[in-house]
């Protein structure tokens, strides 16, 4: 390489870098995944646009080696963070979603490829294959502007990484195959259990040794976090490398095994270690996605005519919501969260990076014949990969929002019979609810019956903040400890200033302490006797309360429609729909029953009761939850 051709390649990943910054900030800003703004990028840097950067820039054996190491630093990124509580939360379906889900995915797109693109069976099992991958890459940037329930999240993030090491390996059990042919069933089997058996192998050491080193080797307490960011990055590293020199494409399962090890292993400094893998994962991701964009040729695209388009049609509106439907039911997900998970299934780097270079290799290492098959296998899976990330994942947070799935993030320390009742209320109605508990037993009951429950000290505020109080909106203490209690609402108030705290005091005469910190509390004797008086006195009511979050919902709204503000009650009675009553109207600190010519003023504060689809609509249509 002259001089001036490294002069132009620095200058050429210094832009790729500066516009990889720029993607993340566009995407935080806008709060749309980075993906999108990396694909545009990409193209617009490419052959496709401005011409800057093409195949021959790095050299063949050059993007292969950059692709394959921020595969490896991606995905032991992706499994860092999953940690087993996660995975926990929702466990058939993360199961059934990597299994029978990524079966139906591999077989029913590579049937649609071969049946609307004509394409030889081999080709289409590869392009199946490679489509399974959702994967962290696309899926991580995506629940960071659409913070769905953690069950969602943690179902959504397990597949990703799951699926990425399946496809990985699958691709490069069938590709051996495509270019040896003369292989038996029991062979494959062999292809594929090596590569797998060596990766978890290869991970499971590395993890070990990184763990030792962290543990028990004497390092400088100056340099201690420092060493210990550079000692995982380096770890992830050599996982993927000693693993994929062995057998090709066992780096993956390698590089996963190693982080999901690492990551639920207590290390020091984890914090700082999760930080660092952050930014760094940032801006390998931005470097691969724009590059592998920049390489996308749309000739290949426009070449697929309507049968490609048939093929996004079947992977998007038919095999996804198939193999998501099947893989939760029977779980504590609602109808909307289902559609939402459905309609969210973008693919990404893995299919992207693999079919590079597998188209590579079949342009240059396997017979003439297949170069038709290459242009097929890399125009598949960028079609695939493009619309989805465009349309699923440029409007998830549309998407969500139609369908109601970013709740109302509630934590409520004790899992006792309180708690669990409150729980189950709350997610009746769609809330991301959280549950914090000490007791084993109890914590494990929770998590049988669906709930996402954490074991820890509510008490401890790094345990809250674990839970996601940073970003509660309500906290309920409902230990049966009055000075637990006391303890989590000061918590949350003074450290992380949660707008709704609400406490459950045991002993009457504990009321007053509560009351003095400005928390609302719940005395459990009042509330008993309320209650029984409730149903002595009034039956009917009594009985309709009971069933609140189940067929019938009251709740408060800020009036912030224009529509409303001057009309009275009785004007607006019939745009109300159908079962929703306006039974108190608040103004200025006081609450009263509204008579049919009060007026409604801007920020007034009214209670609907009614039926819970009813009530939803009202919400959507004249103002937002108080």
């Amino acid at each position: 390489m002259t001089a001036a051709e490294g002069g132009n390649l620095l200058v050429l990943i210094a832009t790729i870098v500066g516009l990889g910054v720029i993607s993340q900030l566009l995407s935080a800003r806008f709060r749309v995944p980075s993906v999108l703004f990396l694909i545009i990028s990409g193209v617009a840097i490419g052959p496709e646009g401005l011409g800057l950067l093409t195949l021959d820039s790095f050299g063949e054996s050059g993007l292969s080696t950059i692709v394959g190491l921020s595969v490896a630093i991606i995905v032991f990124e992706g499994a860092f963070h999953l940690k087993a509580t996660k995975i926990k939360e929702a466990p058939s379906a993360v199961l059934r979603l990597t299994t029978v889900g990524a079966a139906i995915a591999f077989l029913g797109t590579a049937a649609a490829v071969r049946f609307f693109l004509e394409a030889n069976w081999d080709i289409a099992l590869l392009i199946g294959a490679l489509l399974i991958a959702t994967g962290p890459t696309v899926i991580t940037p995506i629940l960071k502007v659409v913070p769905v329930r953690d069950r969602v999240a943690a179902t959504l993030e397990t597949e990703g990484i799951v699926n990425d090491v399946t496809a990985a390996i699958l691709a490069v059990v069938l590709f051996k195959a495509m270019t040896v042919r003369e292989l038996t069933a029991d062979i494959y089997l062999q292809l594929f259990a090596e590569r797998l058996g060596t990766g978890l192998l290869v991970g499971v050491v590395v993890a070990a040794i990184v763990w030792a080193v962290l543990q028990y080797v004497d390092i400088s307490p100056d340099d201690a976090p420092r060493n210990a960011r550079l000692l995982t990055l380096a770890g992830a590293i050599v996982a993927f490398g000693t693993a994929d020199y062995v057998f090709a494409e066992a780096g993956v399962a390698a590089a996963a095994t190693a982080g999901l090890i690492l990551g639920n292993a207590n290390l020091p400094y984890e914090e700082e270690i999760e930080a660092f893998k952050g930014d760094v994962t940032l801006l390998v991701l931005s470097f691969v996605f724009i590059t592998l964009a920049a390489l996308l040729e749309f000739d290949q695209l426009f070449a697929l005519g309507l049968g490609g388009v048939a093929v996004v049609v079947a992977v998007m509106l038919v095999l996804r919501p198939l193999l998501v439907f099947l893989s939760t039911r029977g779980d504590r997900f609602t109808f909307e969260e289902t559609v939402f998970m459905s309609a969210v299934g973008p693919r990404g780097i893995i299919p992207a990076s693999v079919a590079t270079l597998f188209a590579i290799r079949l342009q240059t290492e396997a017979p003439p014949t297949n170069a038709a098959g290459a242009d097929l296998l890399v125009g598949t899976v960028f079609l695939v990969i493009l619309v989805t990330v465009v349309l699923e994942g440029g409007f998830a947070r549309q998407i969500a929002e139609k369908l109601d799935v970013i709740p109302m993030r509630v934590l409520i320390i004790g899992g006792g019979r309180v708690g669990r009742s409150l729980a189950e209320r709350l997610e009746a109605r769609g809330e991301n609810v959280v549950i914090i508990e000490a007791d084993l037993a109890t914590l494990e009951a929770l998590r049988n019956e669906g709930f996402t429950a954490r074991r820890g000290d509510g008490t401890d505020v790094d345990m809250l903040r674990e839970a996601g109080a940073e970003n509660a909106k309500t906290v309920v203490a409902a230990t049966g400890d009055d000075d637990a209690n006391l303890l989590v609402a000061q918590l949350a108030k003074s450290n992380f200033d949660v707008e709704n705290v609400i406490a459950r005091a045991n002993n009457p005469s504990n009321a007053s302490a509560f009351e003095d910190l400005g928390v609302q509390t719940i005395s459990a004797a009042e509330s008993t006797a309320w209650a029984i008086d409730n149903q002595i006195e009034r039956p009917a009511l009594s009985n309709w309360m009971s069933e609140l979050g189940r067929s019938g919902d009251v709740q408060e709204i800020e009036i912030t429609d224009d529509a409303l503000v001057g009309e009275r009650i009785v004007d607006i009675g019939d745009d109300l729909p159908n079962g929703v009553l306006i039974a108190l109207v608040s103004r200025n600190g006081t609450s009263e029953v509204p008579t049919p010519d009060v007026e409604l003023q801007r920020g007034d504060h009214i209670t609907l009761i009614g039926r819970n689809e009813a009530v939803s609509e009202a919400i959507e249509r004249y103002g937002k939850p108080v």
